[in-house]
């Protein structure tokens, strides 16, 4: 968890109370839902200009630029991560589009992760190349690679850690030296962290990402994506990259999410400690063929996770061996498990992802790529996303569905 800075509340008191106030009509201690897409506006014409101005976030005009509760959830984010400001937006891809398209032009290169969240990756591979903009795709869990990609035009370094959907973990403090050293941004995706299990902008980070859908929010029920960065760099963000593609988020997501960050710490505390618990059952058990958890000491990046996290998250990769059909068997055997997509949900949830498939969704691995994932995933792997429930219950879940599949 985020240490305490001098002067500074704990971590834990801010996610009660950053961006929270006394509701000044009704003195509630909660600040109110306003899902209003229009405000009155000044005739005042000093008033009216601060109305229009981006630097003038407390005055309202229309929601697609900003509205009081995604505002006061951009300031608890800002004040949690420790960023100049933050801008949310309706998804975790509106975030991601909405950083890339303010950042780059045609002309520039950007080197990113070859395997990360697949919506990204089509975005880098396929998207980005039809406006002018070069992509290497490399391994980012290897400094070495990103550091033999980088070019005199680089102007970004996009990685994802913990990586989707490998638990790959990244030098964040590496690769912001690499890229700062041609001028680059880093911009680190950080969903898979929870926000509190590490800190990009203490390790060099310029820019840092959260799919909000996932464990910010943790109960399953909002959208929602965040930018992170310098006060300028947001502002231009909110403008190019929200206002004018219109991913800005509904106040009533805003208003879940801003709910749900009030438990975050006790939440990913709960996560990390079952994630380790159940990671180490399953390593020890017989059926299972691998496991991938950062806080494992067999983690190919075990000792990078060491250095950069606080706590491992509750993400867990596993693979019994079982020929294609069989996983799904193992599926429904589960009981309490959900099979489902997404993650960071208090409740736990399981998702097979076939290595064919993968490499489906991947679509722009070579070869040598290739054969480099069917080594590490066999013929495919279970993407857990370990929830909230006692740790016993979700490992007695998993037993007892190996255990029918012995039968």
């Amino acid at each position: 968890m985020k240490d305490k800075e001098k002067g500074q509340q704990g971590f834990n008191t801010r996610c009660v109370h950053s961006g929270e106030g006394i509701d000044t009509d009704t003195r509630a201690i909660r600040r109110p839902l306003h899902m209003a897409n229009s405000f009155e506006m000044p005739t005042d014409v000093e008033e009216l200009l601060k109305v229009l101005s981006w630097d003038h976030l407390d005055k309202w005009e229309y929601t697609r630029e900003h509205s009081p509760t995604p505002r006061y959830l951009e300031q608890r984010l800002a004040d949690l991560e420790g960023a100049g400001d933050c801008v949310v937006s309706a998804s975790g891809m509106g975030a991601i589009s909405a950083t890339l398209f303010t950042l780059l032009k045609a002309g520039d290169h950007v080197v990113a992760s070859e395997v990360c969240y697949t919506a990204a990756q089509k975005m880098l591979s396929h998207y980005l190349p039809r406006y002018g903009i070069e992509v290497s795709l490399v391994d980012t869990s290897n400094t070495e690679e990103i550091a033999a990609a980088i070019r005199p035009g680089t102007k970004a370094v996009y990685i994802e850690t913990p990586g989707n959907p490998l638990t790959f973990i990244a030098d964040i403090q590496g690769a912001a030296e690499i890229a700062h050293g041609v001028g680059a941004q880093l911009i680190v995706d950080s969903t898979w962290s929870g926000l509190t299990t590490q800190s990009p902008f203490d390790l060099g980070a310029d820019v840092v990402i959260h799919s909000m859908t996932k464990y910010l929010n943790g109960h399953g029920d909002a959208l929602g994506g965040a930018v992170l960065g310098t006060t300028e760099f947001i502002k231009q963000v909110r403008e190019d990259g929200i206002v004018h593609l219109g991913a800005c988020i509904s106040p009533f997501n805003a208003w879940f999410i801003m709910r749900g960050l009030v438990t975050l710490p006790l939440r990913m505390k709960q996560h990390s400690e079952n994630g380790l618990k159940v990671a180490r059952f399953l390593e020890q058990h017989e059926q299972v063929q691998s496991v991938f958890y950062p806080g494992l000491e067999s983690h190919p990046q075990f000792a990078i996770a060491q250095k950069q996290m606080k706590d491992y998250s509750g993400m867990v990769v596993f693979s019994l061996g079982l020929e294609l059909l069989d996983n799904f068997t193992f599926i429904e055997h589960l009981k309490m498990i959900k099979h489902a997509v997404s993650l960071g949900h208090d409740q736990s949830l399981i998702y097979y992802l076939p290595t064919v498939f993968f490499f489906e969704d991947m679509v722009v691995l070579e070869d040598r790529q290739k054969e480099k994932y069917t080594e590490i995933m066999g013929e495919g792997v279970f993407r857990l996303s370990v929830g909230i429930e006692n740790a016993e219950d979700i490992i007695s879940d998993l037993s007892q569905a190996m255990e029918m599949m012995r039968s």
